[in-house]
């Protein structure tokens, strides 16, 4: 695999009462732990932090695979994705899971059309394959 970008980023105290900065400094974050999860709320977590750039990413992707089809796509800036990151216990209740909705919202678009570039966007987006076998991920138009 090539290599051309490295995020890189330092986390301190774990899910509750934590701390996490990029090391660029675009990012600098108190990390706290959902009241659903027996936390205060009081800062972000990794689900919300996951569920960002999943949608970030994956709307990057349907507008890459939009610009490749043999007539081009033209996807609206009005455009969006919202991930919904569900963390709950295996099965097996050795651990920790993920679960994932993304609502895909493509304005202008036919719904078919729509379903296709998404079916198309999970073979590009490096989120969508890194986990494609080990989570769920539901996909709806809206």
């Amino acid at each position: 695999m090539k290599k051309p970008y490295t995020a890189v980023a330092t986390s301190t105290g774990g899910r509750g009462n934590g701390h996490s900065k990029t090391a660029d400094g675009m990012l600098d974050l108190k990390i706290g732990t959902p009241k659903e999860l027996g936390g205060t709320a009081d800062g972000v977590n990794p689900e919300q932090l996951f569920a960002v750039g999943y949608s970030t990413c994956y709307l990057g992707a349907i507008k890459f695979v939009a610009g490749k089809e043999k007539k081009p796509v033209a996807i609206s800036p009005e455009s969006s994705v919202t991930a919904h990151v569900t963390m709950g216990t295996r099965k097996d209740k050795t651990g920790f899971g993920l679960a994932v909705k993304l609502d895909v919202n493509l304005p202008g678009v036919e719904k078919s059309q729509a379903a296709k570039l998404a079916k198309k966007a999970h073979i590009v987006c490096p989120y969508s394959h890194s986990i494609r076998k080990t989570v769920k991920v539901v996909t709806k138009i809206v």
